[in-house]
């Protein structure tokens, strides 16, 4: 089958075109049939080798891209008696997807509505399942919350957006054009900001109280002036670090901002099974289809178009999401 691996880390000349054999599934894991894949910063960063070292995704060398994908069932391994072969699956958490077969874990799979096509389950899984965690458990939102949202045009921030104003509370939003301040409205944020002086902005749009809880999928760049926009006892959620790693952090810079709590959560400890992965996607999943969500698919490149789908993502040229169309 046709694949897209890696055997050494770095920029996109690491990308390989490969033939390898089906993968055959091991105990409680499920062959399917790749038919879209989603093209996320994770892949950038395994490509890079950012988790090189990680204990919560153990990804290692030689190995085949994508972590996000949905298609048809095939075969199951031993043990697995939940899906049956036919049956329309997306996953995310699973490393394989830009390739025609991926051997994907029972545990991460969950069906996908008839009515939802596959291109738009592959597109939202992964967004979906981490905007949701972050809003309904991390943050755990509500009416009368305020909560800062960066980077509010990515398909993470504009599923964010949606989810806290679904939970009652005002979004503000930060973004870095015109034409992304647009998209952040047109999923319902309350204000956009630019990022320079958006703590001020906050501050201001608060009555100088800050905000209840700051997304800060950023990182270097923004996550001191994030703490700057939190209220007193407030919440900084770090689930990103797009501009690059903070490495001198003292934590006495949390008492000093209002004694705020600080969290760098991963998705993958609020996926720690089958029935959470479902619960996760159900609700990512009915909300497309009713309309209370919104993902639009922006960006649809082959097997062979890695390279610019990596360039479109790490410059930030990929407004809405962008998908791998794997061969009929």
């Amino acid at each position: 089958m046709k694949s897209i691996r890696i055997e050494r880390h770095g920029g996109p000349e690491v990308l390989l075109r490969r033939e390898v054999d089906v993968p055959r599934p091991g105990v409680g894991e499920v062959l399917v049939r790749v038919r879209y894949a989603g093209i996320n910063f994770m892949d950038v960063h395994t490509r890079q080798g950012k988790y090189e070292r990680s204990r919560t995704y153990p990804v290692r060398l030689p190995c085949t891209l994508g972590m996000e994908g949905a298609g048809e069932v095939v075969a199951l391994g031993a043990g697995v008696a939940d899906v049956q072969p036919g049956d329309r699956v997306a996953w995310c958490l699973s490393w394989g997807s830009y390739a025609e077969y991926a051997a994907v874990p029972a545990a991460r799979l969950a069906r996908v509505p008839d009515a939802l096509p596959l291109e738009r389950a592959a597109a939202a899984m992964f967004p979906g399942c981490t905007a949701h965690y972050l809003a309904h458990d991390v943050a755990a939102l509500r009416p009368g919350h305020t909560c800062l949202v960066h980077a509010a045009s990515g398909v993470i921030g504009q599923l964010l957006v949606q989810f806290a104003k679904a939970l009652g509370a005002t979004v503000l939003a930060t973004t870095s054009t015109p034409e992304k301040a647009a998209v952040a409205r047109g999923r319902g944020a309350d204000a956009v900001l630019a990022y320079q002086g958006f703590a001020d902005a906050a501050r201001a749009l608060t009555g100088g109280t800050g905000v209840d809880v700051v997304f800060d999928a950023i990182g270097r760049d923004t996550l001191r002036q994030s703490f700057a926009a939190t209220r007193l006892r407030g919440l900084v959620v770090n689930y990103g670090a797009v501009s690059g790693a903070v490495r001198d952090l003292d934590p006495l810079e949390l008492g000093e901002a209002g004694s705020l709590f600080l969290t760098r959560p991963r998705l993958a400890d609020h996926l720690p099974d089958a029935a959470a992965t479902r619960r996760r996607a159900a609700a990512v999943f009915e909300g497309l289809l009713d309309g209370r969500l919104a993902v639009d698919v922006n960006g649809r490149y082959g097997l062979d178009d890695v390279e610019a789908a990596h360039a479109a993502l790490e410059e930030r040229r990929q407004v809405g999401k962008a998908v791998l169309a794997l061969p009929a």
